[in-house]
Parts: C-alpha cells; sequence; structure tokens
C-alpha cells in the first residue's frame, strides 16, 4: 500500500521531524549533531554519582526541554534528543527510562514512572521500501498530572494519558486514555474508574 501521507518538499530532514512530517534522521547533519549531544549528556548522567544530584539536576537542565522542580529520574536513562521531553515538578522515573522523543513528550506534575517504561513517538512506515530508506515520523506523547505508570508499561505514539490515570505494570498504552481511570492489558483497557 502506498504512503499517501509523504509529501516531499525543501525543508530539511530536521524541519520535518519538529513538523511530525516523515523524515530521515541520518540524512541531516544537525539531527546528527543533536543526537550525539544527548548521547554525551545520557552517558553523563547515568555515571554520575547517585549522592550528587547537583550534577544531575544540571545535566537534566543542559539535556531536557524543561525539567520542574524536584523531579528525579533514577540512571539509567536514555533518550533520542532530549529537547523534545518536557517535565513537570515533582515527577519520579525509576530505572531505565526510555523516551524516544523524535516527537514531544510532555509529563506533567507528581507523574511517578516505574521502572524500565518506554515512551516511543517514532513511526515507522509499513511500506517496505520507506522502511529500507529509513523514513520515519511521529506523533506526540502527553502524560498528564498525578498520572502513575507501572513498570514496563510502553505508550505508543500520539497517545494522551489523562491526569489521575493509573496504568498497571506491563500494560500497552496504544490509545488515549481518559482522566481519573486504572487501565490494564495489551492492548490497555479500563477497568476501573476512579
Amino acid at each position: 500500500m502506498p504512503d499517501s501521507s509523504f509529501q516531499p518538499d525543501e525543508r530539511s530532514h530536521r524541519e520535518r521531524m519538529l513538523a511530525g512530517d516523515q523524515y530521515i534522521a541520518d540524512d541531516d547533519p544537525d539531527l546528527v549533531r543533536e543526537r550525539d549531544r544527548a548521547a554525551m549528556l545520557t552517558a553523563q548522567y547515568n555515571s554520575s554519582a547517585a549522592d550528587d544530584q547537583v550534577t544531575r539536576d544540571r545535566l537534566l537542565e543542559q539535556l531536557l526541554g524543561a525539567v520542574g522542580a524536584g523531579t528525579v529520574i533514577r540512571p539509567p536513562f536514555q533518550c533520542d534528543y532530549g529537547y523534545q521531553t518536557h517535565l513537570g515538578s515533582r515527577t519520579f522515573a525509576n530505572w531505565g527510562l526510555i523516551a524516544l522523543d523524535v516527537g514531544r513528550i510532555t509529563i506533567g506534575d507528581d507523574v511517578q514512572i516505574g521502572p524500565n517504561v518506554q515512551l516511543l513517538t517514532a513511526i515507522h512506515p509499513l511500506e517496505p521500501e520507506r522502511r529500507r530508506e529509513k523514513w520515519e515520523s511521529a506523533r506526540p506523547i502527553t502524560i498528564s498530572n498525578n498520572v502513575w505508570l507501572g513498570g514496563g508499561v510502553i505508550v505508543c505514539p500520539g497517545v494522551t494519558i489523562g491526569e489521575n490515570t493509573v496504568v498497571g505494570a506491563g500494560t500497552v498504552v496504544v490509545r488515549d486514555l481518559p482522566a481519573n481511570v486504572v487501565a490494564v492489558g495489551n492492548p490497555a483497557r479500563v477497568v476501573r474508574h476512579l
């Protein structure tokens, strides 16, 4: 099936990525440089001393698009670009958070993120030829205030999770979840209203 969403134009691949359109990451020197910068900062963050929160806070401020007061991410942490990830205040992420932030990831205040959670904004074409050519796109992820993501949760591209919602361990979230619910399973389904 041809990919009808692809429209070639004169924008750089970086401009296309930031607009949520299809792009090739390795064809843009700015994107390569930005990924290398994020890799360097995450390596420093992940190797920082556990008792040196000042250094960790400084590194997160350099790496991320925004990080609120009192927010903690336990290493190891991985992201593609960093500047596409925005965290509110008093948010806690346990070990192993992966933020594939080719699209914007917005995480609210007082969010609890269990270990080994994956926030995946990237979308790859279904058409085999376009995948071989390394085209991709992204859709943003929004995690609202006071959400709890259990260990091993996977949040897929374009998903918004409403405030106060609890997502059970191992859940795969492929569609938006409303506020004030408990959701579990693969794919996620609402099992309780709060």
